[in-house]
């Protein structure tokens, strides 16, 4: 009897454990931290990362196209950085389009990084960072391989970004499109975002966490904004700027690494 109640025990404790992960995940699908920033978790997986340049008119630099892994799950912000939150940590508001909860602007590469450096010295740890190209343009797809997450129409980009087309020459409150399937909003449009990576031209190759190159002069930044055409907001667009470059069209969203 008594080796019968131990066995039951023995159960009974194997049981929690292999429940308490699904539980714990099932919960970690996205978190909110200390300022309100939300984050949707972006699954591991892999994609073709670049256009075809047969069916994208793609520019020479989005090219070739090439299979790139990402080993492990990580948070992105589901939306830009809003001015609202830059003026939390940093106490000052750059942007030229104000409003509190438009996404903040005429910030630098170089600007992102203090602001990350202010914001994980204030929650006590070193996970917030810029998402690599790579990371982008995979979590942008959500799991598609057309020119837009949505699918290849151009007429049907005014219902998840704001561009040349709708956005009256400004930019405007984060969320009020259509997020992608994996719920980020925004990745179309509004504003260009900083991503961590040196500006660098493609390989062929198939590569798993790609971070580019090791140094450069310009840094990379994704998206297209208020400011470009249907063209300009494709998911496999990039451009480069110095990482010390401020205008009214680029901003940032937030990684975060989970613990």
């Amino acid at each position: 009897m008594e080796r019968i109640k131990l066995w039951s025990l023995a159960a009974l404790y194997a049981c929690l454990l292999i429940l308490a992960p699904g539980a714990s995940l099932a919960a970690e699908k996205t978190y909110t931290n200390s300022l309100g920033m939300d984050f949707t978790l972006v699954p591991a997986g892999s994609f073709t990362m670049g256009a075809d340049k047969d069916l994208e008119n793609a520019n020479y630099n989005e090219t070739p196209q090439h299979r790139v892994s990402i080993s492990q799950p990580f948070y992105l912000g589901a939306y830009e950085v809003t001015q609202a939150q830059w003026t939390a940590v940093m106490g000052n508001n750059p942007s030229k389009f104000k409003g509190r909860s438009n996404p903040v602007e005429m910030v630098s590469w170089n600007d992102a990084q203090a602001f990350i450096q202010r914001l994980n010295a204030k929650e006590g740890h070193n996970r917030y960072r810029l998402p690599t190209e790579a990371e982008w343009e995979y979590a942008a797809r959500a799991g598609t391989t057309s020119a837009y997450s949505f699918g290849d129409d151009e007429d049907s980009l005014g219902r998840y970004a704001w561009y040349w087309d709708n956005s009256d020459e400004k930019t405007h409150p984060v969320g009020q499109k259509q997020p992608n399937a994996w719920g980020l909003y925004d990745m179309h449009g509004n504003v260009d975002e900083w991503v961590q990576d040196w500006y660098g031209n493609y390989s062929s190759s198939s590569v798993t966490d790609p971070k580019g190159p090791s140094s450069g002069s310009d840094r990379v930044f994704r998206g297209g904004s208020w400011f470009c055409s249907a063209q300009g907001c494709r998911a496999a667009l990039r451009f480069n700027f110095s990482p010390d470059y401020r205008v009214d069209f680029i901003g940032f969203r937030l990684a975060l690494s989970p613990e």
